[in-house]
Order: C-alpha cells, then sequence, then structure tokens
C-alpha cells in the first residue's frame, strides 16, 4: 500500500491555506507527534519516506479543528484508521478502546511525558467519555 497505489479518496488532502500559520507557530507539536509516530511505524509498510511524509501528513493535521480524519481530508474515521493501521500498526492496537484520533494521539504524548491531563484516572470514569469515544459521523465540508 504506497503512496502511488492507494486511490485519491482514500488518500488524505489536507486544507494547507488553513494549517500554515499553525505550521509555524507550533513546529515542536509537529515534531513531536511525528516522533511519537514514528516509534510506531512498519517500517516495511512501504518507502522510508512515505513513512516519514505519512507521520508528517498526520501530524500537521493534528493542528486543525475538527476531528482528526475530516481535517486529513478523508471520507471516514474508519479510513483514518485503515492509515494509521498500515503505516503505524503497533499504535493502531494501542487504540483498543477506538478513543478518537486526535485525542488518543496527544494522551499518548502526555503519558510519554508523565503529564496526566484528564479529568479522571480512567476513561470508564470521566464525565467527558462521549467527547474522546463518541461517534464521528459528521461528512467532510
Amino acid at each position: 500500500m504506497s503512496l502511488t497505489t492507494r486511490t485519491a479518496s482514500a488518500w488524505p488532502s489536507l486544507n494547507w491555506g488553513f494549517l500554515e500559520s499553525r505550521m509555524r507557530s507550533r513546529q515542536d507539536e509537529i515534531d513531536d507527534v511525528v516522533a511519537l509516530l514514528l516509534t510506531h511505524a512498519d517500517w516495511g509498510a512501504g518507502r522510508k519516506a512515505d513513512v516519514y511524509h505519512v507521520a508528517w501528513l498526520l501530524a500537521c493535521a493534528c493542528l486543525g479543528d475538527r476531528h482528526l480524519w475530516q481535517d486529513m481530508g478523508l471520507p471516514s474515521r474508519d479510513a483514518l484508521s485503515a492509515l494509521i493501521a498500515h503505516w503505524f500498526p503497533s499504535l493502531k492496537a494501542l487504540n483498543a478502546s477506538d478513543m478518537k484520533w486526535k485525542k488518543f494521539l496527544y494522551r499518548q504524548l502526555c503519558l510519554r511525558e508523565q503529564v496526566l491531563i484528564c479529568k479522571s484516572p480512567s476513561c470508564a470514569d470521566c464525565g467527558d467519555h462521549a467527547q474522546c469515544f463518541g461517534p464521528e459521523d459528521a461528512a467532510v465540508h
């Protein structure tokens, strides 16, 4: 599943005009997300350059305001999950509870730094559970 063999409808299409200023001011955040993703990369999933490119695209899209799959320009959350499963399978496996991807990635960064920002020690006990695990059915606009 290389960059060249994926169908156009399943390949990311980011809104670069919207993200550009955020990318300049939040480069450290992009670097952190890329580093997280690369620790979970399947280096046999495609060319090394493609692994880095996908990690960078995901990190940049995390700066958007919508669900990650929407900011990636993908047709659904399932398409994003499939993309992550292909390029970063151990990360996909860690998200066994199916937390929303952007929240999951940032939670992983916080856990890595031993910073707990959640209101509750356990997701099951949290009052914001639906925001992290609820449906993402909205269409891309």
